[in-house]
């Protein structure tokens, strides 16, 4: 097996017990990013010296018996979202293309005091405002599965990348599906944790957040060590919290009760994605789970997460718009121009609706264990699809692209409970399906676990793609 389709766990073992270098590592992967760059275009800056030199010092550490993190010497990427000490942060927009923090996220920096190696950092739309990954500072970012399709957003360049094998593990945030979003369209796991779990601490506004950072990774096992890695109490995130007591990492099948939600709204889903996600939660009844499938319109509340979205980028892009205005992409200027014009009353509105949708989600929880559903209404769109255009779904006009394709992840980012993407099977045209698994508040080990369970149970990989 290549070093680039290795999975980071073997990686880590492989280095300590010192049958791979890390420096070998880190050189087969930075060619793995030369070679499908030009077409996968995957990332925004790529830390070659930096990455090597610091494979030396992890190599070096191996050699002389130094304590060893649990991924030493395992490479990463981080979305172009998230600071990165002396590396370029720019947002993916033109505004903020010289950016260079003086200081790491936190997850970021948890990952290094663990070992790993930055590679670089990954393509996301300006500002992470679309769920496609595409911008005037870097063109579009391509699905490894299909070039002619999207790898989703924003995270989609950290997911084309770790499907690629440009590094096992990558850094997403999500603001409303941008982890799980990508994580479906190109087959891999992707985590958004509880509201707080893991620290976000360079937000404009830490109080009425729906942004969260997560890990993304081919297989369950690589998010759960990474989630390990990044999640915790840290003061300058106000959500923060000691990691509970009550989060196990296995799952007893047998009796769990199964709230099934093949809609939250929108009224069409693509017939291999509905086919693939309920035989994956009927393959859990048959395991002795109870299953119950759930009416809920979630969907309804699209409103109140345009709020939040729209109004933020007024609030934090609006000042540049003088200056860059003609820079940036027409999608991000019409999402301004509309924040601007929400009211403070809007605002209230909006926050106090999203205490409604915690409240209806949280009764849910007292019904249920988890929450299971597609992660989207139809598999991967078209590189090139406007946003604001309808999207259909069978060959039907199927509503707006919140509405309709992925209006399953945005309410879990205003009730804050956590939710990941399992691959969990493919369309007639050779795309991959995520279901996506919900879970109570501080219940991210229990997800991951039963993903986990599934993974086992119905694995769905394929070669790995290019």
């Amino acid at each position: 097996m290549r070093i680039t389709e290795t999975d980071a766990l073997t990686l880590a073992r492989q280095i300590r017990t010192k049958e791979v270098s890390p420096v070998a590592v880190v050189d087969a992967v930075l060619r793995r990013i030369d070679a499908l760059q030009p077409t996968v275009n995957a990332f925004i800056t790529v830390t070659a010296e930096e990455a090597r030199d610091d494979a030396r010092r992890a190599e070096a550490a191996v050699m002389t018996g130094a304590r060893l993190g649990p991924l030493h010497g395992v490479p990463f990427s981080v979305k172009d979202l998230l600071f990165t000490t002396g590396v370029r942060t720019t947002m993916g927009s033109l505004i903020f293309a010289d950016q260079v923090p003086t200081e790491d996220a936190v997850p970021v920096h948890r990952l290094r005091e663990a070992g790993a190696i930055l590679i670089g950092k990954t393509t996301t739309p300006e500002f992470g405002h679309k769920p496609l990954t595409d911008s005037p500072l870097f063109g579009a970012t391509r699905n490894p599965w299909d070039l002619s399709r999207t790898a989703g957003g924003s995270s989609g360049g950290a997911a084309a990348a770790v499907a690629t094998g440009q590094g096992p593990l990558a850094l997403g945030t999500d603001g409303g599906g941008s982890i799980r979003l990508p994580a479906a369209c190109c087959g891999i796991v992707g985590l958004k944790p509880t509201l707080g779990r893991v620290p976000h601490v360079h937000q404009a506004d830490l109080f009425a957040s729906t942004s969260y950072i997560g890990p993304m990774a081919r297989s369950v096992a690589e998010a759960a060590a990474c989630f390990d890695v990044i999640a915790g109490f840290d003061p300058g995130d106000p959500y923060s919290r000691p990691e509970p007591r009550d989060d196990p990492r296995d799952v007893a099948v047998r009796g769990l009760r199964l709230g099934w939600l093949p809609r939250v709204g929108n009224q069409l889903v693509d017939a291999d994605t509905l086919a693939s996600c309920e035989a994956a939660v009927r393959h859990l009844e048959g395991q002795g789970a109870h299953v119950e499938t759930v009416a809920e319109d979630l969907a309804s509340f699209e409103r109140t997460f345009l709020v939040f979205l729209q109004a933020g980028l007024a609030a934090r892009v609006g000042p540049h718009m003088a200056a860059f205005g003609d820079k940036v992409a027409r999608s991000l200027r019409e999402s301004i121009e509309q924040g601007a014009k929400w009211s403070a009353a809007d605002w209230a509105n909006a926050l106090a609706q999203r205490t409604t949708v915690y409240r209806r989600v949280h009764a849910l929880f007292r019904r249920f264990d988890f929450l299971l559903s597609p992660a989207l209404g139809r598999p991967a769109l078209a590189v090139d699809h406007d946003p604001y255009e309808p999207i259909t779904i069978g060959g039907k006009p199927a509503g707006t692209i919140r509405g309709a394709w992925y209006p399953y992840l945005w309410p879990f980012n205003l009730s804050g409970h956590p939710a990941l993407s399992l691959p969990c099977g493919w369309s007639s045209d050779g795309l991959p399906i995520g279901l996506q698994i919900v879970g109570p508040w501080h219940a991210d080990r229990r997800v991951l676990a039963l993903a986990a369970h599934l993974e086992r149970e119905r694995p769905c990989a394929r070669p790995m793609p290019l």
